[in-house]
């Protein structure tokens, strides 16, 4: 029994970090492997630790379940309840891995993954270059809509996790966590660097831009003033279909772009959130009644896209759980952030690693909460479930334990 325990333990770690890598490669892989972790701290009789935000986490998904309860339709909230599942990562890793070395495998993980998932995207990109021009096809029209995934499956989940990984990535180079070897890391950044520019996903783009604004402001923030010609030599030297597409921001290819579609569910978002303000209309209910909050100044038919949310993170949990929860939810991410800054901070300058993860993991937060204005990117569970990792991995390096020091 004794030599069962010891396995379990020694067994555990390991599991965890398979399982927060994976959903850069499989988010079927990454649930099954959390499942063994979750059996595996059971087997040990081991009490599941929670970080300091388990309060807003216990508030929010409270919350969700009356959502359900109250919702006209509670069966149709069900996937939401059953992605209750995906947050079991956040005691489940905090609990099982103890050490800053653990924190790094998973990351440099990520960084491996996230290339190869890039090289693929570049074969796919390639493709669809020589199909296109094959067929006398006019490429932005014909790529917008069919863009590359790596090794996902939609090209907004692919973005959002080569966001995540580019910036954490950038951080460990510029705050110093690599030592030898450093072109290397740096070759891997520029290579993420490059998929999230052929990827065409603006959202991403505009979160990149915010997260190593933060990096550049917490590192040096003097150099912040580089960034607007920094931005405007990438513009200039940049290919003609990329600059249509960041023109397309302002100026869309009529309903090719989804700039129209995106106004239309949050106007009608907003008057989800009007009619049903405090508990919402129910999870997943807002494309399912999307016809009957429309905005009736509304032509029709609509522009292409899909209704079955509202493509804004905020709008979507208040519209589904009402405005109290998104409150909660903006607690608990403003409880992350502060705590990073102020543990990065705390972090004495040779402990480049520790200190270089907790900006790195605020500077993804802030990607990912900017792309969130236009994508509802944490009701995605490979996305969830690197922003679950995240969080976890930064209370792990702010333990006071001396393992977290390793």
């Amino acid at each position: 029994m004794v030599n069962l325990s010891r396995g379990v333990t020694h067994l555990l770690p390991f599991v965890v970090m398979a399982a927060a890598v994976a959903p850069l490669f499989s988010n079927a892989v990454s649930q099954i492997l959390l499942g063994v972790a979750i059996l595996l701290l059971l087997l040990q009789w081991q009490k599941a630790a929670m970080p300091p935000v388990a309060l807003p986490l216990i508030l929010f998904l409270g919350g969700t379940l009356l959502a359900v309860a109250l919702s006209e339709e509670p069966r149709v909230g069900l996937p939401q309840v059953k992605k209750f599942y995906v947050f079991a990562m956040l005691p489940v890793l905090y609990t099982a891995i103890r050490s800053a070395e653990q924190v790094r495998t998973i990351y440099f993980g990520w960084v491996l993954l996230a290339t190869g998932s890039a090289g693929w995207a570049f074969v796919q990109f390639s493709r669809k270059w020589s199909d296109t021009v094959a067929a006398r096809q006019d490429f932005y029209l014909a790529y917008v809509g069919s863009r590359v995934t790596g090794f996902m499956s939609h090209w907004m989940t692919f973005s959002a996790e080569q966001m995540i990984v580019g910036l954490m990535l950038t951080s460990l180079l510029i705050f110093g966590a690599f030592r030898t070897r450093r072109f290397l890391w740096l070759g891997a950044l520029c290579i993420i660097g490059a998929s999230i520019g052929v990827a065409w996903t603006r959202s991403v783009w505009l979160g990149t831009i915010a997260g190593v604004c933060y990096l550049i402001a917490a590192w040096r923030p003097g150099l912040l003033l580089l960034v607007p010609p920094l931005l405007a030599v990438i513009w200039f030297i940049a290919p003609a279909s990329l600059q249509e597409r960041v023109t397309s921001l302002y100026k869309p290819h009529g309903t090719s772009d989804s700039n129209e579609h995106r106004r239309i569910t949050a106007r009608t978002g907003v008057e989800m959130v009007r009619a049903h303000p405090w508990f919402g209309l129910g999870p997943e209910m807002p494309g399912r009644q999307f016809a009957r909050y429309l905005p009736s100044d509304v032509t029709r038919p609509l522009p292409s896209g899909f209704y079955g949310h509202l493509h804004n993170l905020y709008l979507q949990y208040a519209a589904e759980r009402g405005i109290p929860v998104l409150l909660v939810f903006l607690w608990l991410i403003v409880r992350v952030i502060r705590d990073f800054v102020i543990g990065a901070r705390k972090i004495v300058v040779d402990d480049a690693f520790r200190r270089a993860a907790l900006h790195g993991s605020v500077a993804a937060i802030i990607g990912l909460l900017v792309e969130g204005l236009f994508e509802h990117n944490l009701g995605d569970s490979e996305i969830l479930t690197l922003f679950l990792v995240i969080v976890a991995s930064g209370y792990v390096l702010l333990r006071k334990d001396e393992a977290a020091h390793a």
